[in-house]
């Protein structure tokens, strides 16, 4: 009798990306627009508000930024400072972080889909996609796209429904608490590249997506039965 342990019956049905600060470096310039409207409404973000606000949607940050203000204008003026803020520094460039095309090529060439899940809104998504080449995802999910924005599970069931595969057979790569709950919360596997925080029990920590290959992607998934 053979001693091997069964074969898993998961395959990998995709690889859901988190865009900013997993696929592109965007962080800096998140931030950047954040402090710049702070200052606007009259007060000034300390570092604690950076690790507060990465991962945040543009709605959530325009909450975080209203409190700290006093007689700050309305959530929506507040968003559509933001989104103006963040949306000119993107537009001025943005830069792919290690390892991420290779490893998107190398899915493209195994067949397997990838798909881009944000929760930046769709203008955003696609001034990244015209850097990094949208021709490398199968689809995009921006913040409009869904009911509720992370940390709330539907952007990535939205993904899953529209790539017609079960969301425990596909893995989601973030960068942040906020995103790391959504792809959890949807079912996935999760991998979190660098970060500073605890890694939640059952979530892999690579240092950048230079680390992260198939056998690993199919690996994560194969431990799931």
């Amino acid at each position: 009798m053979s001693s091997e342990p069964p074969k898993s019956s998961r395959q990998l049905g995709a690889v859901l990306f988190d865009m900013d600060g997993t696929v592109v470096d965007t962080e800096g310039l998140w931030w950047a627009a954040c402090f710049e409207v702070a200052l606007h409404l009259g007060s000034a973000l300390a570092a604690s508000d950076q690790h507060i606000l990465l991962g945040l949607s543009i709605e959530d940050a325009a909450e975080h930024l209203i409190r700290m203000a006093d007689g700050a204008p309305t959530r929506r003026e507040v968003e559509t400072m933001i989104t103006k803020a963040f949306t000119v520094r993107v537009e001025a460039g943005v830069t792919t972080l290690p390892g991420a095309l290779p490893l998107l090529d190398a899915l493209d060439a195994a067949g397997i889909p990838a798909a881009l899940v944000s929760a930046s809104p769709r203008r955003i998504v696609d001034i990244v996609l015209e850097t990094i080449g949208a021709h490398r995802f199968q689809l995009s999910i921006a913040a409009e796209e869904s009911a509720r924005n992370k940390p709330a599970p539907d952007p990535y069931l939205t993904a899953v429904r529209k790539l017609g595969v079960d969301p425990e057979d596909c893995v989601a790569i973030e960068d942040s608490p906020t995103g790391v709950a959504s792809a959890r919360a949807a079912g996935c596997a999760v991998i979190l590249a660098g970060g500073a925080d605890a890694v939640p029990a059952g979530v892999a920590r690579v240092s950048t997506l230079e680390s992260v290959d198939l056998p690993l992607l199919r690996l994560l998934v194969s431990r799931r039965d």
